[in-house]
């Protein structure tokens, strides 16, 4: 153990996983912060001497890259290059009594919802006033808002609800005063987050209540767009899209895993919906809001799959022509109840399917941004790389979905909007000039 050298300790937040993770670490950094302890998030200078690791237990991989970052920095710290090593999020709320046995130079490990019990290692006291108040990591003009934690639903695949719990809504009012935060802070867009956007408000309100909450949070003066990820098809309320189509600030875009399409795995996958359903809600939801950017993801390698399964899932897409598909494949998770059957699909063939499946995808990407060559589009210029700016309308959201690259003349402000004429277009991304 290095002798201490600083005088006061700065901390490096390490985020893995997902953007609701990522809120997670901005609030650790407020609470930190409003201690006046230094922190920092993602720090490359290793110059902080504690590390917290905020790990995802997801999936195999994501299982994998969290316990392959807590090691390295498990080395820093045996090579004298920190004090402490801290450990939070989805894996170590999972895997806490093997992980501590298995890495025993970690100083401490904590759950998905023992945000005080950390803090008191910092020896700095939980400041409840603090509602909403986040250190953002992402640039100023977008942030991510939780808008519950955990989940009630009993996907045969999913381990969400052994790592976050149940279903727990944030109330209208404490949502409304974050955005208002953090829209005086320069925020321009607002992404909705939670394990399923649409059960939002049924443990508070006895009812659905998202549409509710888009109603007050499009009423935020100076919040430009609204955009909606995650949300559940079963039992969609369909309300949520009238306040979609009359408010100008709530993106055209919903983003509804599904998971599959093929009856049988959706049985298996206990997704309580049927391919015929699926297709009405989409029909309903086009119908309702012409134009709506539909992104979904899908699961590929699920046990018992078949080729059937496979093509079906194929048909599924040529016929609703989705804008936005991520596949992932099949992870056998214990504790879930899909790790009872075998897990009998090898991983080059998840993988195979898993890529067939995107050929179709791809086809219809580079179909649908074709047809936006030559129209014009309002665009939120996210950064400047390599002399081009790169920026999204209001179809695509961060880092999952299409770029705009744009050719300009004039120096451009990051976080500032521009309209720009579509020129070219690629498979998942596009190319314009400002006009």
């Amino acid at each position: 153990m290095k002798a201490k050298t600083l005088t006061k300790d700065k901390v490096n937040i390490i985020t893995l996983g997902c953007s609701k993770n990522l809120v997670d670490s901005e609030v650790l950094s407020g609470q930190l912060r409003a201690n006046n302890i230094d922190v920092l998030h993602e720090n490359k200078r290793l110059d902080h001497n504690i590390v917290v690791v905020n790990t995802c237990g997801f999936i195999d991989k994501a299982k994998e890259e969290s316990i392959n970052t807590i090691l390295e920095q498990v080395d820093l710290k045996k090579r004298g290059k920190l004090d402490k090593v801290y450990v939070t999020g989805c894996l170590s709320e999972r895997y806490r009594g093997d992980l501590e046995s298995e890495i025993p130079e970690v100083d401490a490990w904590f759950g998905t919802m023992e945000l005080p019990l950390m803090l008191k290692k910092f020896e700095a006291d939980y400041k409840s006033e603090l509602l909403g108040e986040r250190f953002l990591s992402t640039p100023q003009h977008y942030a991510y808002l939780k808008i519950s934690e955990g989940c009630n639903r009993t996907c045969s695949f999913c381990a969400i609800p052994l790592m976050r719990g149940t279903h727990v809504s944030r109330p209208l009012e404490d949502l409304v005063k974050e955005a208002e935060s953090l829209v005086r802070r320069g925020v321009k867009e607002i992404m909705l987050i939670a394990q399923e956007l649409t059960y939002y408000g049924l443990d508070l309100y006895k009812k659905r209540s998202l549409a509710t909450l888009l109603e007050k949070l499009s009423n935020v003066e100076g919040l430009e767009w609204i955009r909606l990820h995650y949300a559940y098809p079963n039992k969609f309320p369909l309300e949520v899209l009238d306040v979609m189509r009359e408010r100008k600030n709530i993106c055209n875009y919903l983003d509804m895993p599904l998971q599959h399409a093929s009856n049988n795995m959706l049985k298996a996958m206990k997704r309580q919906s049927t391919r015929q359903e699926m297709e009405e809600l989409i029909a309903t939801i086009r119908e309702k809001n012409p134009g709506i950017c539909l992104r979904t993801t899908l699961i590929t390698g699920f046990p018992g799959e078949t080729l059937e399964d496979v093509e079906e899932l194929k048909d599924f897409l040529i016929r609703t022509r989705f804008d936005r598909v991520g596949i992932f494949q099949y992870s056998h998770e214990e504790n879930t109840s899909a790790y009872s059957l075998s897990d009998n699909i090898p991983a080059e063939e998840k993988q195979r399917r898993a890529q067939e499946i995107m050929e179709v995808q791809q086809e219809i990407s580079l179909e649908k941004n074709m047809e936006k060559v030559g129209k014009t589009f309002r665009v939120l210029i996210d950064k400047k790389e390599a002399g081009r700016y790169l920026g999204r309308t209001e179809f695509d959201s961060v880092e999952v979905d299409n770029e705009v690259i744009i050719h300009s003349t004039k120096k451009l402000t990051i976080g500032e909007f521009v309209n720009v004429k579509i020129t070219k277009a690629y498979d998942y991304d596009l190319e314009g000039e400002v006009v």
